[in-house]
């Protein structure tokens, strides 16, 4: 495909946006804010030379942090722009930043939009984070000379055949980027076989993000919670975190009848209402977080996790977990903050956006994987048992994780020489 159709394409969606918009708004309000920004337009300018990351959402936002530290560290004159995708994303920017931080939406990646873009905030140098490939972005960068480097960047086997798809357009604007930080050995082969240059293997930056510093403290705030009035026999904790489409059924499927307090995590916020819906299809006794200000009673069997900012808190909370979109095809979700949390960790057999972690993962014995809804089922049973098993497994996941640190300072050596020069302009 010729980007000149690509672009074609776009513009001829480019009318339906304000509808999209409008619809994702009915259940997320947030989406009609800001919404000019989608289209180039935007209000405050910067007062310093900007670095700009691309955070499309909350994974990518959370991931960022250490580098973004690192950044403000490294270079306190400049100013950090954050842009995002979701509303979601953008939120969390708002919490782990405040007002240290620009963030703005990435406008729709047409070339008027683009132009404004860069043009207003005049970004010194530009870090996409993990795969987002915008190819009139990229193009736009490479003529107005900003360094455009992707970090972090990830490639699972099926991304790769479907960019390959795009022939010419995705080599073009693979090779256009000014430089890559790949995850793994085969992200970096992936991402050669379709055009990009100079590549360095760094490592995953989600190993280097600490848990907050009041994680462990509102961890056990939350398990005299989930423990119930009567502290007298408490229940195991089961977390499922990051829980996708149709998992949730499935889940409460492996833990029928089982002695343990079951805490579900849906990855998306806009699906919370859902969630609950089922469990009250189901009949079952649950108690959502965002209403709980009392322990719950012993009859309760699930707690709804539909809060923000709070993963860190459940996994502190919980016994042991198991991470979402791995019981199905979703190609699974970020299992490092469980390790780095020191929690046995149980995945499902679809884990191809974490392969290499997931992986290593169950090799260095932080993980099970659990093939079907009754091996889940097993393997939770086990856990539930083997309180040894728990005890090791949690040791593993730590060593395994801390084993992992290191991504932020290689990204830093990347990023370095592409600043240096303007750096210096601003007399460092």
């Amino acid at each position: 495909m010729p980007r000149f159709l690509y672009t074609l394409l776009l513009y001829f969606i480019l009318p339906l946006v304000p509808f999209k918009l409008w619809w994702r708004g009915i259940k997320q309000p947030a989406y009609r804010q800001h919404w000019r920004e989608r289209f180039g337009f935007y209000n405050e300018l910067p007062q310093k030379p900007v670095i700009w990351l691309h955070c499309v959402s909350v994974g990518e936002t959370h991931a960022a942090v250490p580098l973004i530290k690192a950044l403000q560290q490294a270079y306190p004159k400049h100013q950090i722009l954050l842009s995002h995708t979701t509303p979601t994303g953008r939120a969390a920017s708002e919490q782990l930043f405040a007002d240290n931080v620009l963030r703005v939406y990435l406008p729709y990646d047409v070339p008027f939009a683009i132009r404004r873009f860069l043009n207003h905030f005049q970004p010194n140098i530009g870090l996409l984070m993990e795969t987002e490939l915008w190819f009139n972005l990229i193009a736009a960068c490479k003529k107005s000379d900003v360094p455009l480097l992707l970090m972090n960047a990830r490639l699972s086997e099926k991304s790769a055949t479907g960019y390959a798809k795009l022939g010419q357009l995705a080599r073009n604007g693979l090779s256009n980027l000014t430089a890559v930080g790949a995850q793994t050995l085969t992200d970096a082969k992936r991402l050669a076989a379709l055009g990009a240059n100079n590549i360095t293997v760094t490592g995953n930056v989600k190993f280097d993000v600490k848990p907050p510093e009041n994680s462990k403290e509102k961890g056990a705030q939350l398990r005299q919670l989930f423990n119930g009035a009567s502290t007298k026999q408490l229940r195991p904790i089961f977390l499922a975190a990051s829980t996708r489409e149709g998992e949730e059924a499935l889940i409460l499927d492996a833990v029928r009848d089982l002695a343990v307090l079951t805490v579900i995590v849906p990855r998306h916020p806009q699906r919370f209402d859902e969630v609950a819906n089922l469990l009250k299809q189901r009949k079952l006794s649950f108690a959502r977080r965002s209403e709980l200000t009392a322990p719950i009673s012993v009859e309760t069997k699930i707690v709804l996790g539909d809060s923000m900012g709070e993963l860190y808190h459940y996994y502190a909370a919980c016994d042991f977990t198991f991470i979402g979109g791995s019981l199905l095809n979703f190609g699974g979700q970020n299992l490092i903050e469980a390790a780095v949390m020191g929690k046995p960790i149980l995945i499902g057999e679809h884990t191809f956006n974490f392969a290499d972690a997931a992986a290593n993962a169950i090799e260095n014995n932080a993980a099970i994987r659990a093939n079907s809804v009754e091996d889940l089922r097993a393997q939770i049973q086990l856990l539930l048992q083997d309180t040894s098993k728990r005890e090791q497994m949690g040791k593993a996941a730590i060593s395994y994780s801390q084993a992992a640190t290191g991504a932020t300072q290689k990204m830093l050596i990347i990023i370095a020489p592409y600043l240096s020069v303007k750096a210096s302009l601003v007399d460092y």
